[in-house]
């Protein structure tokens, strides 16, 4: 079996593949080794990526090995991201809006020697790469939440008066009918209806590239906007695509597709993103097993959780810290990222000097 990517986001290090080629397959294909650079030719054109692991791909992407005496893969993914609008309005008009492998070949850009090249290079690799370790933390720390979210609140072995796993210990289970299951006896149920729930307003088109405010679409990270309609902490649920569940704090702006969930309650609106994200599986299911195209707000107002105020009080002391960690890390790699996308151009046309 070998990796098969079919589009990537325009991240530094493409990490994951969505599909996978049988033997057959490889053989009308080839497999490129980690650290080429791939280039988007149709649809997104010009986005780009380096292998971090070997991988095949389709027409619809070209691999890019460098010279190593003249450039680096690292330095042409750096020098795509800065001539990259232009290489869009370029083929912008065009009967599909695609380049090809002969556009490519033909085109003549000013560069710097390769030692100057590799200065800019760990410049903005070392930007990257933290970006690249703060999300990796953030992946891992949300992990253990949920982990520990659903060791507490669904198996129900939260630790009982003596510390012991509570249901593994002989727990009084009751059924109850809202959540069509059983619950520790005593408890009751938190929904998401009882929090203030909206969709967002905007259409797709409403970003922009150097927007000042997030904008949150169906997609798992945010783009860009000059204007914002919320601010505060919030949930964040795309209502179509693959459901993405989100947490962000401050000013944001929202797709008419996204359900923003808010409280006054800061800490219930934490606890009750854990639920969401344990949730939001089910939610993409029908009753039958067959995948779902939208969630809709009755779906998102039926998020329920099993509740106890002193239970969820102690898991609430212990999970803050990493919620905390987890949101700063979030801020810092928006600040890693406007620094990044400011030395960029800088750079590249000598403005700036390394």
């Amino acid at each position: 079996m070998a990796n098969f990517i079919l589009k990537f986001l325009a991240n530094l290090y493409i990490t994951k593949n969505e599909a996978f080629y049988n033997e057959f397959g490889l053989e009308q294909s080839k497999l490129w080794p980690a650290g080429t650079l791939c280039i988007t030719i149709a649809a997104n054109i010009a986005e780009t990526g380096i292998l971090s692991y070997p991988m095949c791909f389709p027409d619809s992407i070209v691999g890019f090995n460098a010279d190593p005496e003249k450039s680096s893969e690292i330095f042409v993914y750096y020098l795509f991201e800065y001539i990259k609008r232009e290489v869009q309005k370029s083929a912008s008009g065009s009967i599909q809006d695609n380049i090809n492998i002969d556009y490519l070949t033909k085109m003549r850009i000013r560069v710097p020697d390769k030692g100057y090249q590799d200065k800019i290079v760990r410049l903005l690799s070392s930007i990257d790469n933290k970006i690249l370790i703060n999300n990796q933390i953030n992946q891992e720390l949300e992990a253990m939440a949920k982990m520990l979210y659903d060791y507490w609140f669904v198996q129900f072995d939260f630790p009982d008066e003596k510390g012991r796993p509570y249901k593994s210990s002989g727990g009084k289970m009751v059924y109850n009918e809202e959540l069509n299951r059983e619950i520790p006896e005593g408890w009751g149920v938190e929904k998401l209806n009882s929090f203030k729930v909206v969709t967002g307003k905007r259409d797709a088109n409403f970003g922009t590239e150097n927007g000042e405010y997030d904008f949150w679409t169906t997609a798992d990270k945010p783009i860009k906007a000059n204007e914002f309609s919320f601010e505060g902490k919030a949930i964040l649920i795309a209502g179509n695509g693959n459901f993405y569940v989100n947490f962000t704090d401050g000013k944001f702006e929202a797709y008419q597709r996204t359900y923003v969930i808010q409280s006054d309650d800061d800490e219930m609106l934490i606890f009750m993103y854990l639920a969401c994200l344990q949730s939001v599986e089910k939610l993409r299911k029908g009753s039958n097993g067959s995948i779902i195209k939208y969630i809709t707000i009755n779906d998102v107002n039926s998020i329920a959780s099993p509740f106890n105020s002193e239970v969820v009080n102690r898991f609430i002391d212990f999970y803050m810290p990493t919620m905390e960690t987890i949101l700063k890390n979030k801020f810092q790699n928006q600040e890693l990222i406007q620094l990044r996308d400011w030395l960029l151009p800088m750079l590249m046309n000598g403005q700036v000097k390394v």
